[in-house]
């Protein structure tokens, strides 16, 4: 083998790193949840990659799906990308126009143009998937949610015990993810495609942990970015001398993150009219790190100066939106830096 041909073989075969890019990160609606992803305001989820959202009932696990959906409609790196909704509960019955925009209405589109549109199966998930890859068009796929598939097997199962009483009702859908899941993942890569898993929390037996999830170990394994959610509190108001309900605080965790390596947790409010707010959140983080102050129901910024209520704030920084982004991103990389440990490193 001559010189060059093994100096070629060597670099086609050594292993290559390609740094983040923000262009190649998609919004999750939230800047803080970004953060937490990805360590940039940018976006949560890069593509290329498969990631798990496993949550309780009513915790923004649909609106944020959705909502990245909408953020992708906004962003030009994302103009040829398909959107792929599917919706195994048929539980959002919103008005999509309403809340995600009329872009997303003319995108989202259903895994397949026949019966089921959505899948029903686990099988029917990845034949979908499969198909969806197949055409060679980069794609954001949302599955909404995981815990609503049955199996072939699992119905199978049902019936023998209807005619005949006899038997165990069986699930062979963590069997079936864990010789498919890991399948897709070059694919996802290739095309620089995005899935994200939805799923239901459930209660666990286990002493150490008090929520447990369905579908089997390898939706945890393989994924680039599990994301855990619970209610945290209730937004309310009095309205006609009684409290009403206005929508929740998410307290979502990125308990494994193949991105940072770090383990992070935010709030993020979610009202039932309105969606992700993102601009309330980012006042919240502030005044919660003690960057800008509050007395009562006042609130005093620094630079420029200016003190108003956190409303008053909101409907402001909505016509400077970047700006508290940016002081946001400043925030945060300092408490990452703080946190850092300060030694020599051992390996150069």
């Amino acid at each position: 083998m001559s010189d060059v041909n093994r100096i070629r073989e060597a670099l086609l075969s050594k292993w290559h790193s390609r740094p983040m890019r923000d262009d190649d990160l998609l919004s999750s609606g939230s800047t803080l949840l970004n953060l937490a992803c990805s360590g940039r305001a940018a976006g949560a989820f890069l593509k290329g990659h498969y990631y798990f959202f496993c949550g309780d009932s009513a915790s923004g696990k649909t609106w944020i799906g959705l909502t990245c959906f909408a953020e992708a409609a906004l962003n030009p790196n994302f103009s040829e990308y398909r959107f792929i909704y599917d919706s195994v509960e048929m539980g959002a019955l919103m008005d999509i126009e309403r809340y995600f925009g009329k872009a997303v209405v003319e995108r989202l589109e259903t895994p397949s143009r026949s019966e089921p549109y959505c899948s029903r199966t686990v099988q029917d998930f990845y034949r979908h998937l499969d198909d969806v890859i197949k055409l060679g068009k980069p794609f954001i796929y949302v599955l909404d949610s995981q815990d609503a598939l049955s199996s072939e097997e699992e119905i199978k199962t049902f019936q023998k015990q209807r005619t005949k009483s006899i038997g165990s009702y069986g699930d062979a859908k963590a069997r079936y993810h864990s010789g498919h899941i890991r399948q897709v993942l070059g694919p996802l890569s290739d095309l620089g495609s995005i899935l994200i898993i939805l799923n239901q929390t459930r209660e666990s037996f286990d002493p150490f942990e008090s929520t447990t999830y369905s579908g089997g170990r390898a939706l945890l394994f393989y994924a680039t970015i599990q994301l855990w959610s619970k209610i945290d509190s209730h937004i309310v108001r009095v309205v006609r001398g009684k409290k009403r309900e206005l929508g929740i605080i998410s307290k979502i965790r990125v308990k494994k993150n193949r991105l940072t390596g770090k383990d992070r947790t935010v709030l993020v409010p979610i009202y039932h009219s309105f969606g992700i707010d993102d601009i309330g959140s980012m006042v919240d983080f502030l005044v919660y790190e003690n960057i800008w102050t509050k007395r009562g129901d006042v609130i005093t910024v620094p630079d420029p100066p200016l003190e108003a209520r956190r409303e008053r704030l909101i409907k402001i920084f909505e016509d400077r939106r970047d700006e508290l982004v940016a002081l946001v991103q400043k925030v945060w990389d300092e408490i990452e830096q703080a946190c850092e440990v300060k030694r020599k490193r051992r390996y150069q």
